[in-house]
């Protein structure tokens, strides 16, 4: 995707042309992306990741309904270009005339205030990001969100932040955007103040957010939007549970619900760190999608509210050997009339070893336990997304991953998979409409997970899901099973109506599909730069690279000693391996 010519200039909506600005710079190529056109060097001075194109249109989204519902209350009317007007339908033609007197009446009084993409709205949202890299974000915040009194893009590297302000010039949104050379935390803690606070804050860096987080929960206003993404998920799938609590306060497991469990992580350190100073969050949205997770949470101040923080945490325990979990809450509260009494929680909900198949359990958490999505704020930006679907390149997959959010079971934390389940007693794997059949036959809820194509979230015990296993092996006669034993419930595997959800019948692009090659993480923006297509290069001339097993010892001479490297090689010239430390980096890696 290159241009050589500058939006601009051949950008026509507002009914005048509009000269470009700046130029290109030697080596520079310019990245489409939404409405917004990024001049990016060639060299890898400045981060950037393609793939992130649908992290960026669903922030776009759910902050254009942020806005809507936020400026309302300050008499503001959010307009989205290509989206369709909302149509009040009277009762009586008398009611009828009454309303458009009276709207008259008021209009005459005070006329209504319009907001609009790329337009400065004195009442409007103040918005930071954080960690900017090049801008891109923000200059699609400045140009496709309305509603916006002004974009604050920081970012800590002095090349970045001139590429932010030749952005924000190149796609004539200078008077929204505002480019900063500061350290993230420092700027988040300078504007800690009440009258100062910003009204969304997105943070989205390379790696961890756990460093910012602490700034973040104070510079947010009251009511307002917080926006992290975290990309270090072998630390928060279980990878490494010492790192995981050291930086957000919570073990993690390694489970076949590890997407979901990093969800509740982040969501409990946010709730953790905001505790701090007596403010708590409530999640809108919370996404995982692959190689990173997205959370979109409200920050509110209140020290009665406070005191609730406890109750919604909760420890998981998780038995190593056929992967059933319980949790053990934090705290307790109970109703009191008026007043809400608060005692420690009691427990553990399991014995030293598993009821079902006798091993050991895995001690995991804190993390967040209530629901981690407000349904009806997602379903305004469903609305929003699929009445509208040209305002985004990816439309299709937001709107069948909203859709999936709203069929989830928002009381119901984690979930099992079906093959997992499967593996564990050594059975065929149930088909998946049968399986939930057998669920809702038995009294139980289940829904399927947008975090994982094949799990199951449901209410039932493990009790319930073993014994419908069970009933599973006995009708199939599976010999190599070892739960052919006698089941307290009878199960039925009729498929019922209800079992298969609408987002699944309407075949909706619901998961990521491989946009590309290489689409993964990309790799750290470096300070000198470094040509992009080196680190490509260099994967696939290291793939397969053992794949014809050497049978010769005389061809290992081709391999450097890595001994003699350290200076520690005591075999001399009978060394298996080659002492040329000269010896050029192709034949290396041949």
């Amino acid at each position: 995707l290159t241009e050589s010519t500058n939006p601009a200039a051949t950008d026509t909506t507002g009914g005048q042309e509009k000269t470009p600005p700046v130029g290109l710079l030697p080596g520079e190529t310019v990245v489409k992306e939404g409405k917004a056109a990024i001049l990016f060097p060639s060299a890898n001075e400045v981060f950037y990741n393609p793939v992130q194109e649908f992290n960026r249109d669903l922030t776009c989204a759910v902050i254009t309904e942020f806005a809507r519902d936020l400026l309302a209350q300050r008499g503001v009317k959010v307009v989205v270009p290509g989206e369709k007007e909302r149509v009040v339908v009277s009762l009586s033609e008398e009611t009828n005339e009454a309303e458009v007197q009276a709207e008259e009446k008021n209009g005459a009084e005070e006329p209504a205030v319009t907001a609009t993409a790329g337009e400065k709205c004195e009442r409007g949202l103040r918005v930071l990001e954080g960690l900017a890299a090049s801008g891109l974000r923000s200059v699609r915040f400045a140009l496709e969100v309305p509603g916006l009194q002004s974009v604050t893009a920081n970012d800590f590297s002095t090349k970045a932040a001139a590429l932010i302000a030749r952005n924000a010039q190149y796609n004539g949104v200078s008077h929204l955007l505002q480019a900063s050379c500061r350290d993230a935390s420092m700027l988040m803690y300078e504007m800690r103040g009440k009258k100062e606070r910003y009204d969304v804050i997105d943070l989205d860096p390379y790696g961890s957010p756990a460093s910012f987080l602490d700034a973040a929960v104070q510079a947010v206003s009251e009511g307002g939007l917080l926006c992290v993404t975290c990309t270090d998920m072998a630390v928060m799938a279980g990878n490494s549970g010492e790192t995981c609590y050291s930086k957000y306060g919570s073990v993690s497991i390694k489970a076949k619900y590890c997407h979901e469990m990093a969800l509740r992580i982040i969501l409990h350190s946010l709730d953790q760190r905001a505790g701090v100073y007596q403010r708590y969050i409530q999640p809108l949205l919370s996404v995982s999608v692959d190689f990173y997770i997205r959370v979109f949470v409200r920050v509110f101040t209140g020290q009665a509210t406070v005191k609730n923080s406890a109750s919604k945490q909760a420890l998981v325990y998780n038995c190593v050997g056929c992967g059933s979990f319980h949790f053990q809450r934090m705290g307790r509260r109970t109703s009191n009339g008026k007043h809400m009494k608060y005692s420690a929680a009691t427990g553990p909900p399991v014995g030293p070893e598993c009821e079902h198949c006798g091993q050991r359990h895995q001690l995991g958490g804190p993390i967040w336990a209530e629901p981690i999505h407000d349904l009806a704020f997602v379903q305004k930006v469903l609305s929003g997304v699929s009445g509208n679907p040209s305002r985004f390149g990816t439309s299709k997959r937001i709107e069948g991953m909203l859709s999936m959010v709203t069929e989830e079971l928002e009381d119901v934390p984690l979930y099992y998979t079906v093959d997992s389940l499967s593996s564990t007693i050594h059975c065929n794997t149930p088909p998946l409409l049968q399986f939930r059949s057998a669920l809702l036959h038995a009294g139980h809820r289940v829904s399927l997970s947008h975090a994982c194509k094949n799990a199951i979230k449901t209410d039932a015990p493990p009790a319930a899901i073993w014994d419908i296993m069970r009933c599973w092996v006995n009708i199939k006669k599976i010999p190599e099973s070892f739960l052919e034993t006698l089941t307290v419930l009878s199960a039925c595997f009729t498929v019922r109506e209800d079992a298969n959800p609408q987002s699944r019948k309407r075949h909706l692009t619901r998961f990521q599909e491989n946009p590309q090659a290489f689409w993964g993480p990309k790799a750290r923006a470096k300070v000198g730069g470094g040509i992009l297509t080196d680190l490509q290069d260099k994967r696939k001339k290291c793939q397969n690279k053992r794949k014809n097993q050497i049978t010769d010892s005389s061809q290992l001479k081709s391999f450097p000693c890595k001994r003699f490297r350290q200076g520690t090689c005591t075999h001399g010239e009978k060394c298996s391996y080659s002492h040329d430390l000269e010896q050029p980096n192709e034949e290396k890696m041949e």
